[in-house]
């Protein structure tokens, strides 16, 4: 059984990059979305030193909006929400499997 409060390691650089850059959690849900890489948002939110570039949650916000036509995606969860959710399908599923398993063992 997985550890309460455990993150995928395939999920932990969204949550760094949310805390260092300052993101919310719809831009990083939208940055997800749009399939940027994490670990690149250093160069692309580098607009002290070069001007000409949107700070990086303008910037997500922008291509996000081209891509999909909208200004958010329509459901905004955290990355910890999906992972509670996903945890208790999860329990349900196999509450559920297991009430199976039980009624077939009654039934012979």
């Amino acid at each position: 059984m997985a550890k309460k409060g455990f993150i995928p390691q395939k999920l932990r650089p969204w949550i760094e990059a949310r805390k260092k850059f300052g993101l919310s959690h719809a831009q990083i849900q939208m940055a997800r979305e749009l399939g940027l890489n994490p670990k690149n948002f250093g160069s692309l939110a580098n607009h002290k030193q070069e001007p000409w570039k949107a700070p990086l949650p303008e910037f997500i916000e922008d291509i996000y909006e081209k891509q999909f036509g909208k200004s958010q995606p329509d459901d905004i969860r955290s990355i910890e929400m999906k992972l509670k959710e996903k945890a208790k399908n999860k329990e349900e599923n196999k509450a559920t499997k297991q009430a199976l398993v039980d009624a077939a063992d009654n039934i012979t």
